[in-house]
């Protein structure tokens, strides 16, 4: 029976000391109440005179007390030998007692702190953007939020990864050393585990970006996220959600998970069209760089009444800073480009480009238009294409799709690739005709052997069967050939090439290819834009479809004469006069410098401007095959 009792005690005691450390700090106050009551007791018990000169039992506990908590305290003590036996036996109690305190509180500050790394504590913030899983995208997507939030005073940003909080934040910090007015936070879990998103506070956030992990199953874990978010039970509004699925046999199955309440944007489809509208028309990623960026100019909606009852075309040049590009009609549609005698009614939102909303504003007086200067001449009639891919991957069978739609009857296109891709070779085309070549990329005599002095346009594509890093290396041995065969033959072609790495476009520049498509950061500036503005989600969709407005950059003689001194409101009105909107231009003599690579948006209306005859213009316009230049090369 007593052994039964003591193995219920000690399971009972080793419950009570596996509750942490508020159970053993309980323990150790318990024992010292026990160490001073019985001290005091005997004291009172055993010594009276020494009881009653320290004040009762009362004042021996208080004593008792104190040398329990210093044992300095004794040093002063004067009595029987009795009373000091047993205030000895009190400190040396005491220095145990608060010994082992101090282990117990050392011991859980660092359980404590532990914790804490993890990032496992639970959030409690309002209005902040979640970006859910962790990929090389996170850091564009954490500068751009840092950069939109820049005119507030408060703001967050958590990101929520199957990581350590440390080692996440760590990377950003290195990347992102600055992040002005914003704070960002990181906490551990799984986005696929409902008990781990709960961290994070969607309930109270503005936004969630569901990031594609690194891996084969990226597009299965957000398919996995956006179901776990459809089924949640929201309290209140249900926060903005987008996300991007990379493979688009994906699309429809993401878009049904999501169930209606995220945006679900299809990245290979957009990265193939990137390529297919720049290869003929250098310069194009950096216009949508900027454009979907927050450095530099962006899309606002704004609503101007004084404009009310006029046209679109007659408020082209109404604003001082700020190009007009689309109209929203009250809260409905989005017209990117509509016709120029559209009526802007009331309620109806301007589509602006410029580079902050707060600088949007009407001029007061219309910056003059240089008749002399607009050009007379027809525009250039579009010619037959050249063009030969180099490399291939699973994305090369719908550009050769894509290509078809763009060029004009009677063009070529060759496939120079180790490996032969049946499923661009078979595609049913109207008016490419396809061929394929034995090349090895990185080879100088393999790529010799194509004959490059014989096409207009290289696009060089990314090896999807490696690591994105080693594809970019093998990428830039690819393009300093050409670039050296190119220079030999007397720069008879364009270069563009697909990147992974948008860090790695800096190092690529010294190969002086004439555009480079890094798909990965356009997709995360994509995703950052219809986190802030939902509304902008029609604005894109319109530009990546063939069938509506798209961006153009053409040259400048198909509106202004060259040499002649004008301005770009003359250029926006010989747009307009087409059923165009300018936008910008781009100046050939700038092209290799970065960071806007002679490409410049929203430039003043009334400063002169004068265009050489590789000068281009940027506008927005109805799907068409994009006009090329006097060399053929539309550079």
């Amino acid at each position: 029976m007593r052994d039964r009792l003591r193995t219920r005690f000690r399971y009972w005691f080793d419950g009570t000391m596996d509750r942490g450390t508020p159970a053993l700090i309980s323990w150790l106050a318990l024992a010292s109440v026990v160490l001073i009551a019985l001290a005091s007791t005997l004291v009172v018990l055993f010594t009276d005179t020494d009881a009653e000169g320290n004040g009762g039992w009362l004042g021996v506990a208080w004593m008792s007390l104190l040398r329990t908590l210093d044992a300095g305290t004794m040093g002063g003590d004067t009595g029987s030998p009795v009373f000091l036996g047993l205030m000895l036996a009190v400190t040396l109690g005491g220095i145990f007692i608060v010994s082992a305190l101090i282990g117990v509180l050392t011991t859980g500050l660092n359980q404590k702190l532990q914790e804490l790394r993890k990032g496992r504590s639970r959030l409690i913030e309002r209005g902040h953007t979640i970006v859910l899983g962790w990929s090389d995208q996170v850091f564009t997507v954490v500068s751009e939020l840092v950069e939109a939030n820049q005119s507030e005073r408060r703001s967050c940003v958590v990101v929520l990864a199957d990581r350590g909080k440390i080692s996440m934040e760590d990377a950003i910090r290195a990347r992102i050393p600055d992040t002005g007015s914003t704070r960002v936070i990181c906490r551990s879990g799984n986005p696929l585990a409902r008990a781990d998103l709960e961290l994070v506070s969607p309930d109270t956030a503005k936004s969630i970006m569901v990031l594609p992990p690194e891996g084969i199953d990226r597009d299965i874990d957000v398919i996995k996220v956006l179901l776990l978010l459809h089924s949640r039970q929201w309290t209140g509004s249900r926060p903005q959600i987008v996300a991007a699925v990379h493979d688009s046999e994906n699309l429809a199955a993401a878009q049904l998970a999501a169930g209606g309440s995220a945006l679900v944007i299809d990245a290979e489809d957009i990265a193939v069209r990137l390529i297919a509208q720049a290869h003929r028309q250098t310069g194009l990623s950096t216009v949508f760089n900027e454009l979907l960026s927050f450095v530099g100019n962006e899309f606002y909606f704004r609503e101007e009444p004084a404009l009310v009852g006029s046209t679109y075309g007659h408020a082209l040049n109404a604003f001082d800073l700020g190009v007009p590009v689309g109209l929203r009609v009250g809260m409905g549609d989005v017209l990117v480009n509509p016709p120029m005698d559209t009526v802007i009614g009331p309620g109806d939102h301007i589509l602006v480009v410029a580079e902050d909303d707060l600088l949007i504003r009407l001029c007061e007086a219309r910056p003059a238009i240089v008749e002399s200067a607009i050009t007379s001449a027809p525009a250039q009639s579009p010619t037959r294409d050249r063009t030969i891919l180099i490399g291939e991957n699973s994305r090369t069978a719908k550009l050769v799709t894509l290509l078809d739609s763009f060029v004009q009857p009677g063009s070529t296109l060759d496939i120079a690739a180790p490996r032969q891709p049946e499923a661009a070779l078979s595609a049913t085309l109207v008016n490419l005709t396809v061929g394929f070549k034995v090349c090895e990329p990185t080879r100088r005599s393999s790529l010799e052997a194509l004959d490059l002095g014989g096409y207009q346009h290289i696009v060089v594509l990314s090896d999807d069967t490696i690591a994105s890093g080693p594809s970019d290396d093998r990428t830039l041995v690819t393009l300093l050939h050409l670039r050296d065969i190119e220079e030999s033959l007397g720069d008879p072609y364009s270069i563009v090439t697909e990147m992974n790495d948008d860090s790695n476009r800096e190092v690529a520049q010294v190969t002086k290819a004439d555009d480079f498509i890094v798909s990965t950061k356009v997709i995360s500036l994509l995703l950052i834009q219809l986190t802030e503005n939902r509304h902008l989600h029609a604005v894109f969709t319109d530009l990546f479809n063939p069938e509506g407005s798209e961006i153009y950059i053409k040259p400048a003689s198909d509106y202004v004469v060259p040499g002649a001194e004008a301005n770009f409101a003359t250029v926006i009105e010989a747009a307009r006069r087409r059923g165009e909107t300018a936008i910008g231009y781009r100046l050939a003599g700038h092209g290799e410098e970065p960071p806007s690579y002679g490409v410049f948006l929203n430039p003043s209306k009334s400063a002169p401007l004068v265009f050489g005859s590789k000068d281009a213009v940027v506008v927005f316009a109805e799907g068409e095959a994009a006009a090329v230049s006097d060399d053929g090369r539309g550079r």
